[in-house]
């Protein structure tokens, strides 16, 4: 009797970045249950009366990168950090399609975590903070990949530093940076 071993999940995106569109649908249960969590962690930090689920922020997520085709992804760190970006296009997109940018008090709030004094931020709109990190990814391009990644993706200290080839103390200073330079920007009068 066989002992199969662990899915290979780097195996599988291997293959589907050589065009193997199946790869994807065998590699999609290991992931979905993480895709699930970054979508509930999005959700959960939105005012009440969104009409996203988390389930129809995976499954859309899912749809977009299988229409994408076969892209490169080294391991699962760097899939789930391709998922960061699919996730925020998702979330601005919605805010769009939802009018938000026109109607300025209507505009659906997001919190920023926590802004580096200790104090919770009031919330924010999530299109502001979408052409917020786009103004930073012209300052400094790693401080914007890393709230990408953290805020937007999910993914851990560790994780992150991973993804960006960096040690996880220069991810602390960046996002401690980065999260005060948004905190600047999102809260100007």
């Amino acid at each position: 009797m066989t002992v199969e071993g662990p899915p290979d999940i780097t195996g599988l995106l291997a293959a589907w970045a050589n065009g193997d569109e199946d790869a994807l649908s065998r590699l999609m249960p290991l992931i979905y249950p993480e895709l699930r969590r970054i979508a509930r962690l999005h959700l959960g930090r939105r005012a009440a009366g969104h009409t996203l689920e988390s389930a129809a922020l995976a499954n859309e997520a899912y749809l977009k990168l299988l229409r994408a085709g076969g892209l490169h992804c080294e391991n699962r760190v760097h899939f789930l950090a391709l998922c960061s970006q699919v996730i925020r296009r998702i979330l601005v997109d919605h805010a769009r399609s939802r009018g938000y940018a026109k109607r300025g008090g209507q505009a659906e709030r997001v919190p920023l975590d926590v802004v580096p004094f200790g104090t919770p931020a009031q919330g924010i709109e999530i299109l502001a903070l979408d052409q917020a990190l786009e103004s930073l990814a012209e300052i400094d391009s790693r401080q914007a990949r890393v709230v990408e990644l953290r805020y937007f993706g999910g993914l851990s200290v560790e994780e992150t530093a991973a993804v960006l080839g960096i040690t996880p103390v220069r991810v602390k200073r960046d996002w401690k940076m980065a999260k005060s330079w948004l905190y600047g920007v999102l809260t100007a009068e």
